[in-house]
């Protein structure tokens, strides 16, 4: 009875796992599917690196000008060095790892 009940147990468990989708039949397609997922996700974060980068640069840039009553050194300055933020980060996000 033990033998029997441990083998149907796990026979059981294997489909209730698949059918929940904890585990994937075929691992070529759960792999081609996780790729096409992760290109739409990595294109937004991309894009949200760049934006947010640009945006802080640009709000420090104007905040230093305000505060030191200056034309738009800092504003034309900083927004440099925050899109240069920006192209950093995605290259640092879409280079392969080093191994």
């Amino acid at each position: 009875m033990g033998e029997d009940s441990d083998e149907s147990f796990a026979k059981r468990l294997r489909e209730a796992e698949r059918r929940s989708g904890r585990v994937k039949e075929d691992e070529k397609a759960s792999k081609s599917e996780k790729d096409e997922q992760s290109l739409p996700a990595l294109a937004l974060r991309a894009g949200t690196e760049m934006i947010s980068a640009l945006v802080v640069g640009v709000a420090v840039g104007w905040g230093l000008d305000r505060w030191f009553h200056t034309r738009a050194i800092f504003l034309i300055i900083f927004a440099l060095m925050g899109g240069s933020a920006g192209v950093l980060n995605v290259w640092r996000l879409v280079k392969p790892p080093e191994q």
